[in-house]
């Protein structure tokens, strides 16, 4: 991490108490007050800084009541801000210097109680009106609501009036398995003039789920935060896990992980290559791409014992090696895949009615994806040059030298391209890692401390270490933050899904499309509901 942006940042002038973690990527953890706290984000903004996550924390036993943190990525590094507040005082509004903060405002004010001051939207957004107002779950001393001692609320949407406006409501609950979330259209004849979402229906607790769990404990619900993305969260989280403790893990593990982590990023781009055709009336590409990715994820549980690599990696290394006969069959499926890839793309690009639908559908151009923040695969298909794997490369990605997928129309037909030009890059860091892959053991083990079975679920004991966890997964940059207690067990974890950034951009890419294309604009986006909503 550059000292000289340090140096600016924890100037005389902000007085902050910062820690610089001996981590890699580079992170630092400051704790600063309430003007430090607007004028380093402002700042950070200014040097093209990206905002990633906002949380909080229950802080009995520090003096102070709660604790706020906001992580934010540089080029110089992660940092990861604490802010002590009491509730009534809250805490400065982010959402005006980085509008993706907003929706984590109102989750954690559900959460912890504690609201963002001038913010201006303050609806509930995990509390669908059956928990008590004076309910709040990440509080050590609240008291869970009796089943059915609330009725559901109705929901404020923002209504749009004017002659042939009318609404139309989608969802909670879907066609098929896709899961829960409300969109509210407001439309003209066939134009949407506005979208707006409401989820929260499937919100599942983790954060307090993991409060008290060891560090191998955690790793298990860290893979379960999001299906598609097990390999990703079991990765960031070990990393996280990793620094708390101090360990460095085999090298060999670190080879194995990217192998991991491209094999899921691969699996996932195959699904959605063949979804967009599928929701453009195009039903040979969902035949041959599902095709592709049964064989892709048969080899996983043949080689890996499980299908979608869940368990794959823990802290400490990875549970999963590759004797030389594995290796051959992986290079032969990679040059299988290439092959029927690039027939299929040719298929897809000379295709009248694919580009027809594709072409100028959902567009975000790079001015509105840096301004709302737009992350991941899509906000490379909108000019937004991000990449955790080059950006902040570590370990093999820092020797891999990953190419960047990008495109600067952000419309279908970008993110598109994007996803083909992401599965031939993967390819071939596939070959790289197995060519250089080193010999050597698979893990090492945890400390003892950080291994036992702890018995606390009272979030009141001082921080003893913390850890970050950050890497791209295939929909963007994940991000775990970690807290141990004296004991080794975990005080707080909060994970944190690039969904986040890119739910509130699809209410922007829809406006002025038809709604019969909400269903291709909305796939080609593929964003996680149960993977934010934690």
């Amino acid at each position: 991490m550059h000292t000289d942006l340090l140096a600016d940042i924890f100037s005389t002038r902000y007085d902050a108490r910062f820690t610089l973690l001996s981590t890699s990527p580079a992170a630092c953890i400051a704790t600063v007050d309430a003007l430090q706290w607007s004028a380093i984000a402002q700042k950070l903004k200014a040097g093209g800084g990206r905002f990633i996550s906002l949380w909080g924390s229950d802080r009995q036993a520090s003096g102070e009541h709660f604790s706020i943190s906001a992580a934010y990525c540089a080029a110089e590094g992660l940092f990861w801000l604490r802010l002590e507040v009491r509730e009534e005082e809250g805490y400065p509004d982010l959402s005006t210097i980085f509008p993706a903060a907003l929706r984590m405002q109102r989750s954690l004010f559900d959460l912890l109680g504690v609201g963002a001051n001038g913010a201006l939207d303050k609806r509930p957004w995990l509390n669908h009106g059956e928990w008590p107002d004076d309910y709040f779950p990440l509080r050590h001393d609240s008291i869970p609501p009796e089943p059915g001692s609330s009725v559901p609320a109705e929901y404020p949407f923002v209504s749009v009036e004017g002659e042939g406006v009318h609404e139309m409501a989608v969802g909670p609950v879907h066609a098929g398995i896709i899961e829960p979330g409300h969109f509210h259209f407001s439309i003209v004849g066939e134009k949407v003039l506005r979208l707006e979402q409401r989820f929260g229906y499937v919100h599942r607790g983790i954060d307090q789920l993991m409060i008290g769990k060891s560090l191998i404990e955690g790793g298990r619900i860290a893979g379960r935060v999001s299906g598609d993305s097990t390999v990703a969260f079991a990765w960031a989280y070990s990393m996280a896990a990793e620094n708390a403790c101090a360990i460095e893990i085999p090298q060999r593990a670190r080879w194995l992980r990217v192998l991991l982590l491209e094999r899921e990023r691969i699996a996932n781009h195959l699904t959605d290559l063949g979804a967009m055709a599928n929701d453009a009336g195009f039903a040979f590409g969902p035949a041959q791409f599902s095709r592709l990715k049964e064989d892709w994820v048969r080899l996983n549980h043949h080689l890996f014992g499980h299908r979608f690599l869940m368990d794959r990696i823990i802290p400490g290394g990875v549970t999963v090696d590759l004797d030389p006969v594995g290796l051959k069959v992986l290079f032969r499926q990679c040059d299988e895949i290439e092959k029927e890839v690039q027939a299929l793309r040719l298929i897809y690009d000379g295709h009248a009615g694919l580009q027809d639908r594709f072409i100028g559908a959902g567009r975000v151009s790079p001015k509105l994806a840096a301004q709302l923040g737009l992350c991941g695969l899509l906000g490379r298909a909108s000019g937004q040059a991000w990449d955790a794997r080059i950006d902040q490369a570590s370990g093999p990605y820092a020797l891999l030298k990953v190419r960047m997928a990008n495109h600067l129309n952000g419309d279908v037909a970008a993110r598109m391209t994007v996803r083909f030009d992401e599965v031939f890059e993967s390819l071939r860091l596939l070959r790289e890692v197995m060519r250089q892959l080193p010999a050597g053991p698979v893990a090492v083990h945890l400390p003892a401390t950080y291994v036992t079975k702890i018995e606390n679920t009272e979030n009141t004991e001082h921080i003893a270490s913390a850890g970050i966890g950050w890497l791209e997964g295939w929909r963007g940059a994940i991000f775990v933050a970690l807290e141990t207690a004296p004991d080794g067990s975990i005080l707080r974890c909060h994970f944190h899904d690039p969904s986040w950034q890119n739910w509130p951009v699809l209410q922007h890419a829809i406006m002025g499309n038809i709604l019969p294309d909400f269903p291709l604009i909305n796939k080609s986006f593929n964003l996680s509901y149960a993977g934010h909503d934690l």
